[in-house]
């Protein structure tokens, strides 16, 4: 498609703001689980100890669940607006998701803030915290979808911008935490400053959405595009064939071969550019469908033990003091989420297994597995059935360092290599199914949670 009348991207004003929207889907449900220790003392029943912010109150006997319950209720959403996707998209306008969504997850997150000033009951606040992590991620799983959409418009590049984006919302939550707990202030000021932080990085998402009509690269792509859709589409039909031919891709025989036309005087209609066959979700699934169940098993995996398990964690240190305090927002929070992000960068420069040596990645997935009774095995005080046989930090930390750097390695391997199985008219149905399996691994390592906290 000739993209040479587009215009500059001035400033780079429209990547900056797609890097920043994706860092906005991302931010409720980073901090969220980054603030348990916090949730898990109003659970506890204190409100005004110091110990509030900073202190990991979980325990294998802890009736609420808490860790458990907001990672299922968070990706629980995103499994059924993925199903959703369709009829939703259809029926509601793509500003009016976007926009709505993130006022939706501004009001809410207000509304967690004010939260930290009012004292209520632990069953009412765990209530009122799950109803709303329940509807925030719900929101942000609208959002995150319609923005997808608007980002197939665009160059590749703001693709990247945006998931980098959303790769340092954790590494973002973290260091907000550990600035609430550096800042001296009491508990309540403390967690009234940390829930304020993604409010005004929600604030700062809808400006940037709102100011893409007025930025004329942005304009181009999303809004004077739709008009040109039909000749665009036609162009594109053309580039695929061509690009088919070209790699020695057989074109089907109905493309191959015009239709045998007896009448001799009828005079020949002038060829039109011909679509590829509407791409089968069955083939397409058949094609993918060991990668698809890798990145599955991937984020079965990680949702199973982190935040739930991981979180217990504390120092084995017998005179803690203030490593006791940031030991769970840096070995655990941080720690991962660069070192997640780390992995996801690495597949910039090289994809390995490939699709020559496909075998080996779900051996690779599978080793993953052994994440699970070694976090298990790690210092979480009052174990009730199994023992402490990684007594020491350095264990936890080298586990959580393997851990994050294969997770973010092999998921984005999983997601590069899925697209390179199939033809290029059926990456779209690809992407779509790989982004319901990776919903589908999020759903059941949160499932499987609940089960491996209770072997604790």
């Amino acid at each position: 498609m000739a993209r040479g009348n587009a215009p500059r991207d001035s400033y780079h004003l429209v990547g900056i703001s797609f890097f920043i929207l994706g860092l906005g889907t991302l931010l409720p449900w980073n901090f969220f689980i980054t603030a348990i220790p916090y949730f898990q003392g109003r659970l506890a029943g204190t409100n005004s100890s110091a110990e509030t912010l900073g202190t990991n109150h979980t325990s294998p006997t802890d009736t609420f669940n808490f860790n458990n319950w907001v990672t299922l209720l968070s990706q629980l959403p995103l499994l059924l607006f993925t199903l959703l996707n369709s009829f939703l998209y259809q029926c509601i306008p793509e500003s009016v998701r976007i926009l709505g969504s993130l006022l939706a997850i501004l009001l809410l997150f207000a509304l967690t803030a004010a939260l930290v000033k009012v004292d209520l009951s632990p069953g009412l606040f765990f209530s009122v915290t799950m109803a709303s992590v329940w509807f925030i991620n719900s929101f942000c799983a609208v959002l995150q979808g319609s923005l997808f959409g608007q980002l197939g418009t665009m160059p590749s590049t703001y693709s990247t911008l945006f998931l980098s984006g959303q790769g340092l919302a954790g590494i973002f939550a973290a260091l907000a935490m550990l600035m609430s707990l550096a800042s001296g202030l009491d508990a309540q000021t403390s967690a009234l400053g940390y829930f304020i932080t993604p409010c005004v990085g929600i604030l700062l998402s809808i400006v940037c959405y709102l100011s893409l009509p007025h930025l004329k690269f942005a304009r181009y792509y999303l809004t004077e595009k739709l008009s040109q859709a039909p000749t665009q589409e036609l162009e594109t039909k053309a580039e695929l064939l061509q690009a088919d031919e070209k790699n020695g891709v057989p074109i089907s025989p109905q493309q191959a071969s015009p239709t045998l036309d007896l009448d001799p005087e009828k005079e020949p209609e002038p060829e039109e550019p011909r679509k590829p066959g509407k791409p089968s979700v069955f083939v397409v699934f058949r094609k993918i469908w060991l990668t698809a169940l890798c990145l599955v098993l991937v984020f079965t995996v990680t949702l199973s033990v982190f935040p739930a398990i991981t979180a217990m964690v504390t120092t084995s240190s017998n005179s803690p003091g203030k490593w006791g305090l940031f030991f769970n927002p840096i070995c655990c929070f941080l720690l991962f989420n660069v070192m997640d992000w780390l992995g996801r960068s690495l597949t910039s420069y090289f994809l390995w297994p490939d699709e020559d040596s496909q075998q080996l990645l779900p051996l690779l997935v599978c080793l993953r597995f052994l994440f699970v009774p070694l976090f298990m095995l790690c210092h979480v005080p009052q174990h009730a059935r199994l023992p402490i046989i990684f007594r020491q930090d350095a264990y936890f930390i080298t586990f959580m360092l393997l851990f994050a750097v294969s997770n973010g390695y092999l998921v984005s391997l999983t997601m590069c290599l899925a697209p390179r199985q199939v033809l290029p008219h059926e990456r779209e149905v690809a992407g779509a199914l790989m982004t319901f399996f990776l919903a589908l691994g999020l759903s059941c390592g949160a499932s499987l949670s609940f089960l491996f906290k209770a072997l604790l």
